[in-house]
């Protein structure tokens, strides 16, 4: 390449060419070495697109490597030639656009490559619910174990030759979920099989988390296959961005559709199999783009898979009485190419996520922080048409501060609903006047300095309401779930040990659905604009509200069956719910202000001093316990941020303070 560069510079210079025998020489000794490796590449090589689309990028760089050659020759004979010039360029810039062409064919081809493993990964997957028993999991294991290492050595050497840190990251973190919950996952089937097999209570809580733990496994899969095709850097979206999520719902519909044709095709395929549930999905992920989709795209997705749902429902029964379902099938079969698209259709997917990239460019920021800048900048652009964005940021600001007056008393209740009532009469009279042309007259600018005020009035409150939140729901993620563990493992003499269970098992709910609840309000209604931050709260949180309800039937399982089986697959789903918890409540501390949390943290132990004075003086020791108990965990938080803190400082006098 560095060769070439330095002939093409010399070919536009104007002066004489200096005889370029010998640079051509090596270039063109290069060029026939690239060929033969191309050519060996291909025929040793057994992917068929690869095939199709190297040897026309090696015949291009072939024959521009004649052309460097014969531009030598002539250039010999009239070091000026115009024409030998012109042949020098294009050869030059032929050779490096050919081997662009025949990188990115290999690049292509090995992704391919690490994808078929992805894909070896989900047809063992789409069969775990139907191993049932050892001798079958033993099989499963010995089978699935080669491809996940496989996958995680393919996944480790790709990672590293990305230019996104983005999707290195993504590639990395889906890859280590999967290699977690593979042996969970194996240890769930385990106890199913041994419930089954042994008639013991817990089956239905058996298989419901072995089909969650297969199912993300799934998700993380086709996470991996996604991300390994992107060829530009498109996650700068949110990721609860409407677009985002359609693209990422389309790219697993699409993975499931040879499975579906397959079953389709097969007339002696029946109800149940991989294909029917590829079907089925492939309805949930197009619900899931229809919610998202343009109102007119939403009608024809919804009415196609009304069609799709109920002519597989036929062709199940139909199958299942032995009856000639090739006409059922064929019909499903075209109406879920026109659904998802092929090569030779469209799609009504892809063209909805389409039809919504071109007109949903703009809209209202993901956190109250960047619709406050969306409002402002609205109101500082006086005449500048924004389509109405900056009134949309602050609609969704009031919205949100509407469900944030929920958690507060009647008193601050009412000042806030009041504080939003405000506001958006000042907005409409605003955006009254600037459609009537209106918008720079003194009554518009007297509105907008009302309206900044208010604004900031509203986030500030917002901004303590939630970080008020945030010191009370995480002063102690642990004590309901080891109380829940103490439930579990109670001796089978206990007195009520099952109603003890269920009571701790619904305090645990409700605990985890604080966090997770608490978490996504400062995701959305907090301060922080770090997107990466923001994602990963979303993020962990619907993975805490996803976990709790598994972990409460690990422990139903573990209390009705008392074997190492039963007592592993707990403790795997238990250390997994810790793991993310304590994961959401560091992302959460990093997403409110420190200053913020330590004064509210403060507060809120005058508050307790103040019930333990009330216990004492009403003699009652255990009130006074629980919330003298409550003081020391808020204690013990303020010590972890302030310790959190110094660790991050570079000040040598704040740290020694």
């Amino acid at each position: 390449v560095s060769r070439l560069v330095i002939l093409h510079e010399e070919a536009e210079d104007g002066n004489a060419v200096p005889d370029l025998t010998r640079p051509v020489g090596a270039v063109s000794r290069a060029v026939d070495n690239l060929i033969k490796v191309g050519y060996d590449t291909c025929h040793s090589s057994d992917d068929r697109i690869l095939q199709a689309d190297m040897p026309p990028a090696l015949q291009r760089v072939e024959a521009s490597s004649r052309l460097l050659e014969d531009a030598c020759h002539m250039l010999r004979v009239d070091p000026y030639s115009s024409i030998a010039r012109k042949k020098l360029i294009e050869g030059a810039r032929g050779i490096l656009q050919g081997t662009s062409a025949l990188l990115l064919c290999f690049d292509e081809s090995e992704v391919r490559k690490i994808i078929r493993g992805c894909r070896k990964v989900l047809d063992y997957l789409a069969v775990a619910e139907v191993i049932e028993s050892m001798d079958d999991l033993a099989q499963f294991v010995k089978d699935i174990s080669p491809w996940l290492t496989r996958v995680s050595r393919n996944i480790d050497a790709r990672e590293k030759e990305l230019t996104h840190q983005v999707h290195r990251e993504i590639l990395l973190r889906c890859m280590d979920t999967v290699k977690t919950l593979s042996p969970i996952m194996i240890c769930a089937m385990k106890i199913f099989i041994q419930i089954t097999e042994e008639s013991q209570r817990g089956q239905q809580e058996a298989v419901e988390n072995r089909n969650y733990l297969a199912q993300r496994m799934t998700d993380e899969m086709n996470e991996i296959i996604r991300v390994l095709q992107l060829t530009t850097y498109d996650e700068d979206e949110w990721d609860s961005d409407n677009v985002t999520v359609m693209r990422k719902a389309l790219s697993a519909a699409q993975s499931l559709l040879t499975s579906a044709l397959d079953w389709l095709a097969d007339s002696r395929a029946r109800a149940g199999a991989t294909g029917e549930k590829a079907i089925r999905r492939i309805v949930d992920y197009s619900e899931r783009i229809a919610a998202r989709a343009l109102p007119e795209d939403a009608r024809l997705i919804r009415r196609t898979v009304s069609d799709i749902t109920s002519m597989t429902d036929s062709l199940c029964e139909l199958r299942n009485q032995g009856g000639d379902s090739q006409g059922l099938a064929s019909g499903c079969a075209n109406r879920l190419k026109e659904l998802v698209g092929t090569k030779e259709i469209s799609g009504i997917l892809p063209g909805a996520l389409t039809n919504t990239q071109r007109t949903g460019g703009a809209h209202p920021a993901h956190t109250v922080t960047g619709r406050l800048e969306q409002a402002l900048r609205w109101m500082d652009n006086p005449g500048v048409d924004d389509n109405g964005l900056g009134l949309q940021a602050v609609k969704a600001m009031t919205s949100e501060a509407r469900n944030l007056s929920d958690l507060l008393p009647p008193t601050e209740r009412a000042k806030l609903i009041d504080l939003c009532v405000e506001i958006d009469r000042l907005a409409d009279q605003l955006a009254d006047l600037e459609h009537r042309g209106l918008g720079n007259s003194p009554a518009a600018h007297a509105i907008r300095n009302q309206l900044r005020n208010k604004l900031r009035e509203l986030v500030d409150i917002m901004k303590k309401v939630i970080t008020d939140r945030v010191v009370e729901d995480f002063a102690d993620i642990s004590t309901p779930l080891k109380q829940f563990v103490d439930a579990v493992y109670a001796p089978p003499t206990m007195v009520n040990r099952e109603l003890n269970f269920e009571e701790k098992a619904h305090n645990l709910n409700n605990h985890s659905s604080r966090c997770a609840n608490t978490a996504l309000l400062v995701a959305k209604c907090g301060p922080c604009k770090n997107k990466k931050t923001v994602e990963a709260i979303i993020e962990t949180a619907n993975q805490v509200n996803a976990m709790t309800p598994q972990v409460i039937k690990a422990g139903k399982i573990r209390l009705h069956n008392d074997s190492d089986s039963a007592n592993q697959h707990f403790d795997n789903l238990r250390r997994e719910y810790t793991d993310v918890l304590n994961r959401l409540r560091s992302h959460v501390d990093d997403a409110i202000d420190t200053g913020d949390f330590i004064r509210a943290s403060e507060q809120a132990m005058r508050q307790y001093t103040v019930y333990c004075e009330n216990a004492i003086r009403n003699n009652e020791p255990q009130q006074m316990v629980d919330n003298t108990s409550q003081i020391a965990r808020f204690g013990n938080r303020v010590l972890m941020t302030a310790k959190n803190e110094a660790d991050n400082s570079e000040e040598p006098s704040f740290v020694h303070r």
